[in-house]
């Protein structure tokens, strides 16, 4: 039997699992800023970041695909997730 991901839930996990959040991404919202906004989102966690969501969700991240439009909002960084998933 096989489940759908909640790609939101699982960001939002992942998120606050490699940044340490301790449950405040709990209140992101599509619009919710990262990249500038959460002083924990650095640049060696943005690799981290990748990282898991390509080990835990199965991406595959090619550079060429990363930039700071991925990063800037939760939601487009659940839509980037979407689409890798998707293709």
């Amino acid at each position: 039997m096989e489940f759908a991901l909640d790609i939101t839930k699982e960001v939002r996990r992942i998120l606050d699992d490699v940044l340490s959040l301790n449950g405040r991404s709990a209140a992101f919202t599509h619009d919710t800023p990262l990249l500038g906004a959460i002083p924990e989102l650095d640049s060696m966690a943005v690799v981290t970041l990748i990282t898991t969501l390509e080990d835990q969700l199965g991406l595959v991240v090619d550079d060429d695909d990363i930039g700071g439009a991925t990063f800037a909002t939760f939601g487009s960084l659940t839509d980037f997730v979407s689409n890798k998933l998707a293709s």
